[in-house]
């Protein structure tokens, strides 16, 4: 008989619980969803997975006649130069810390990056000379970060946000060419940040964002530069505002608002009418991107149920013109994506069967130019397997999305193995593009599943907050149901489902295997939560401050507390259990997996735990991303296919 624990938490809602609002859309029918034949499959190895490189930014030279790229082709992420009508990268920096943030100074002498160290999250700003030369550590601050930099036109000045290590909020300042900072914001509440938009009015101004560290209220100011004086001009209680770009008079500005809504919407906004102009609804996710350089366009991403569009609107005629790009998840890198003439813009796009792919996108052609190629050459698309966005309904009748990697070649005779992986966040979303874990599973013979449980982001507001101070029950609920359809299936037995995710999918996958014991038959988790109280305790101070968002504090809600942390289910786990954590995460601390280790092991559970030293929350050394993913296929291969 299953335990009272699982049967209570996956039984039929009452009659008094509603569905949460949601964009409609189609229930799929599992018995849909299909294998397709390929004589050729095998598994890709996962040394070359390991290997396919990841794309961390990327920005013009000051000419934009070269691209300074943030990759790993070392396996180390560093700083590359390259021509921009392609060339062989050619190395500007080494550190076995990650650099990025890159910007370029407008005299086309300096490349500003941003580096941590080991992981911590609190970045100082490098500068190394544009034609290479020695580095430069410009602040050298331990106790406080320097992130989201952005060149003035004029005057040498860039703009910055700061955050000190005794604080949860963020501000906005401003560095000059020697590399001092000067404070614009005092903001004196934690729970928001303020980052740089825009320059405006030749240089004397920014157009700045005001935003909740939960992502739920957002408010566009305007800051003098040399004064500081801020003169609010969009905001409303319980509304998001978000700034993406501005004319350069400042009049004109590309702005992504649920005002009305509940969902995100892009448009613009009239400074000196205080009028809007927005493009034609849609129940989907849409913001505002880049503005051009001359004023005249602006970029445009729909997010539709997972898959991503990127378009052109003409702010004359609020025409709209489709990116000639693929579906699958595509985004422009930064607020620097243009070219200085203005007509060539830098996209990146990936899909299940194609990695991250940086083009040069020909706006008056519409055409995309691929610039540099990341991947290893046994992750051909013709190899890869294929995604479907499926929808299925949740126990209160709520529809849930999710991505399926079905791999090639399965009988439909409920005998496959699967893995349901669920997304960090919680306020993320599991988008339609590579996936080097669904790619090593599926070709593996694994059905995977990434569902976009209740709290994700990119269906509206209200299910975006249908999980606060209920984390791990309805959302929980919705990605046991992401099992249940894959069995629907006829593909996968339910005897052989595991369940894997990172941060809040760790959380996901201490939770489930805690709260529904008999759900899963392995489990592994990076970086997951197992106790709020103790997170509350020991994590960072933007991150304390976000999950008073989602909870509350301790003290104020301590049943929440209680209800929502796996520490309260985890004596009830069966499944074997492999936790891998970096050493200096600041999100998720080290102890949370050591916690989970002592109470399982003096249970006489089977667990393992492997801690990374100078890693943070995610591992970015070539070697322990690979060690990782060996040990996670390792994990399932052993305790779902008994190998």
């Amino acid at each position: 008989m299953r335990p009272i624990l699982t049967a209570a938490l996956l039984a039929t809602a009452s009659p008094l619980a509603a569905q949460v609002a949601t964009p409609e859309r189609p229930i799929t029918d599992p018995g849909t969803i299909g294998s397709p034949a390929n004589p050729d499959a095998h598994p890709v190895p996962l040394d070359d997975i390991g290997v396919t490189r990841a794309l961390y930014d990327a920005v013009w030279s000051a000419d934009g006649k070269q691209l300074f790229i943030a990759t790993d082709l070392t396996g180390r992420v560093n700083i590359w130069r390259m021509a921009a009508d392609g060339s062989w990268p050619v190395q500007m920096t080494q550190s076995d810390d990650a650099q990025s943030g890159l910007a370029v100074s407008r005299d086309g002498q300096w490349l500003y990056f941003t580096q941590d160290l080991g992981g911590n999250e609190y970045s100082d700003i490098y500068r190394v000379p544009s034609g290479g030369g020695a580095v430069e550590n410009l602040t050298n601050t331990p106790e406080r970060s320097e992130t989201g930099l952005l060149v003035a036109p004029t005057g040498g000045l860039v703009a910055l946000s700061t955050k000190l290590k005794s604080e949860g909020q963020t501000n906005l300042a401003v560095m000059d060419a020697s590399g001092k900072i000067r404070g614009l914001t005092a903001e004196k509440d934690p729970q928001y940040n303020w980052s740089a938009a825009a320059w405006v009015d030749g240089g004397k101004a920014v157009i700045a964002n005001r935003a909740s560290v939960d992502g739920t209220v957002g408010e566009i100011w305007r800051i003098d530069a040399a004064s500081g004086a801020a003169t609010k001009l969009l905001a409303k209680p319980k509304t998001i505002y978000f700034a993406s770009g501005a004319s350069a008079d400042g009049n004109t500005i590309a702005v992504t608002t649920d005002e009305g809504t509940g969902q995100s919407h892009a448009g613009i906004y009239s400074v000196a009418t205080k009028k809007w102009r927005g493009l034609a609804p849609t129940p989907w996710e849409e913001t505002s991107d880049v503005m051009t350089p001359d004023g005249r366009s602006m970029i445009v991403r729909t997010n539709n149920d997972g898959r991503s569009t990127l378009s052109r609107v003409d702010l004359a005629t609020m025409t709209k013109t489709d990116l000639a790009l693929d579906p699958g998840r595509a985004t422009v890198p930064g607020l620097a994506a243009f070219a200085p003439d203005g007509r060539h813009m830098l996209v990146t796009r990936s899909g299940a069967d194609s990695p991250t792919m940086l083009y040069s996108y020909d706006l008056a052609a519409n055409k995309a130019v691929p610039v540099v190629p990341l991947a290893m050459a046994s992750l051909a698309p013709a190899m890869l397997p294929k995604s479907q966005i499926v929808t299925y309904k949740s126990f209160d009748g709520t529809p849930i999305s999710a991505i399926v990697t079905m791999p090639f070649n399965l009988k439909r005779d409920g005998s496959n193995p699967a893995i349901v992986m669920p997304h960090g966040g919680p306020t993320g979303q599991a988008q339609d593009g590579f996936s080097r874990y669904a790619t090593a599973f599926a070709t593996r013979g694994y059905v995977v599943i990434q569902p976009n449980f209740r709290g994700s982001t990119g269906y509206g507001k209200p299910f975006q907050e249908a999980n606060i101070k209920d984390l791990g029950g309805g959302d929980l609920k919705d990605t046991v149901a992401a099992k249940t359809f894959l069995v629907a299936s006829g593909y996968v037995d339910p005897k052989k489902v595991g369940i894997f995710g990172g941060s809040y999918g760790g959380f996901m996958t201490l939770m489930a295997i805690g709260r529904t014991p008999d759900e899963f038959a392995a489990a592994v988790q990076w970086y997951g939560i197992i106790n709020w109280r103790t997170m509350y305790r020991d994590q960072d101070e933007l991150l304390r401050a976000y999950q008073r968002a989602l909870l509350g504090t301790p003290d104020e809600n301590p049943d929440v507390y209680d209800a929502s942390s796996p520490l309260t289910y985890i004596k009830a786990a069966k499944a074997p259990l492999l936790s891998l954590q970096g050493e200096n995460d600041i999100r998720v601390p080290k102890g949370q997996a050591k916690e989970v280790e002592d109470i399982l092991k003096a249970k006489g559970n089977t667990v393992e735990t492997i801690f990374y030293p100078a890693e943070g929350h995610g591992f970015q050394k070539r070697e322990n991303q690979l060690d990782a993913l060996r040990r996670t296929i390792g994990w399932f291969d052993k305790y779902l296919k008994g190998k």
